[in-house]
């Protein structure tokens, strides 16, 4: 079985395009590939650098760093992306069956699409971690980019009959709407950040317990999939079976969980609590 991105059966008439660039199905994926090239040709030189990771601005002994906002949101939403992109492959390889030669178009997009969706969740925490957020540029033009190449795709499906009832439409429509949400949240980044379009960007120091070497803990300033999956810990794990631990290994817990902090919430609650009950004894 001959290689061909379009195919080579019926003499190559998959590469017609007399009816328009965007009526042909092996073209509108092939311009479906650019978004994914564009973010790894942008973000695999910075990545192996290390410039994102080793900004002049870091100035923290952790490998963590604060939160830009919606980094619950962008996670939750780059799992899912992966999820489908794995369905669109699936889908294309099952189609790619029933033809005489291969057609590389039906599930290549889709191949290069999950790795551009682990490079930019991969690129998203370094830029996190080195609070670095004028490097988000890349991914806001990646969204942009990959989010009208799929409503292109599912509005010419739609134009061309083909509806609900097919597994292609359903997931493209699903891969717009994915994309367009992850765009949204990248534009909610500039938002908060005000790192392009303002002349005052929002300056955005790391937590207090990041700059102690003593704090250990880092649950909650480590991204979502290493809260998840504790993986943060694994140095830790790593040294407690190779050792004996102590205290000075374990460190401290960061301000917000140590006994004094809970103390004094617990103490203002109770004092809330009680003016209240008092305030309403004396209007009774």
């Amino acid at each position: 079985m001959s290689l061909a991105f379009c195919g080579n059966e019926n003499n190559s008439v998959a590469y017609n395009v007399d009816g328009g660039v965007l009526n042909n199905g092996c073209f509108l994926d092939a311009l479906n590939v650019v978004p994914h090239v564009f973010l790894l040709f942008i973000t695999f030189p910075i990545l192996f650098i290390g410039w994102a990771s080793q900004s002049s601005k870091v100035h923290i002994h952790h490998s963590t760093w604060l939160h830009f906002q919606g980094h619950n949101l962008r996670w939750l939403l780059t799992f899912v992306l992966l999820f489908i992109l794995v369905c669109e492959f699936a889908e294309g390889i099952v189609s790619d069956g029933f033809s005489q030669s291969l057609h590389l178009h039906l599930y290549m997009p889709a191949a290069l699409a999950f790795i551009a969706g682990i490079t930019s969740i991969i690129y998203y925490h370094n830029i996190e971690t080195s609070n670095f957020p004028k490097l988000l540029l890349a991914l806001l033009i990646y969204w942009v980019l990959a989010f009208i190449m799929k409503t292109i795709k599912f509005a010419k499906y739609t134009e061309h009959g083909i509806g609900p009832r097919q597994l292609r439409y359903c997931i493209t429509g699903l891969l717009m709407l994915l994309y367009g949400l992850l765009l949204a949240v990248e534009v909610n980044v500039i938002l908060g950040r005000r790192y392009m379009c303002y002349a005052d960007p929002t300056e955005v120091k790391p937590p207090e317990d990041l700059q102690d070497l003593g704090v250990r803990f880092l649950q909650p300033f480590v991204n979502l999939l290493s809260k998840a999956t504790y993986w943060w810990m694994n140095t830790f794990i790593t040294d407690a079976h190779r050792r004996p631990i102590d205290l000075k290994v374990i460190g401290k817990l960061p301000i917000a969980m140590r006994a004094l902090t809970n103390y004094i919430k617990l103490r203002k609650a109770f004092e809330d609590q009680k003016l209240s009950k008092e305030t309403l004894i004396s209007v009774l």
